[in-house]
């Protein structure tokens, strides 16, 4: 599991963490039941307090993504459900910031949806994304 934190995203690290493990199962990158990474190794990795990433991982495992074994670690939940719950979360996550920073520069959401029709619209136009896949 590969995660980047950025000191300029305006969410806490924790969020950030929680972010990259919804993300993973929305990626398929992560599986129910796969182990994730100990405290202490992915706070030394992320050079963050070991308390950020236990922040992390109680929230996670608060709302079921995450299921801590005693004495063998952090695990992806079992009953983990990407497409019906972490899916529509890390999207509204996302709209979240980019409504935030259209805000900041003075655009509205009119503005912005008409930016991601645009966006979508280049990006599918012959059927393939901007990188050429």
């Amino acid at each position: 599991m590969k995660i980047r934190l950025s000191h300029a995203d305006g969410r806490p690290l924790y969020v950030q963490i929680m972010d990259a493990v919804r993300s993973g199962l929305v990626r398929g990158t992560l599986r129910p039941q796969d182990p994730l990474p100990s405290v202490r190794d992915l706070s030394s990795s992320l050079r963050v307090n070991p308390r950020t990433v236990s922040q992390a991982y109680a929230a996670l495992e608060r709302d079921g993504v995450v299921q801590v074994r005693h004495g063998k670690g952090t695990f992806v939940a079992p009953g983990v459900r990407p497409e019906e719950k972490e899916r529509p979360r890390l999207a509204r996550e996302v709209a979240r910031r980019a409504l935030a920073d259209a805000s900041r520069s003075g655009l509205a959401l009119p503005d912005l949806m008409t930016a991601l029709r645009e966006l979508d619209r280049d990006s599918h136009g012959d059927g393939r994304k901007e990188d050429g896949r």
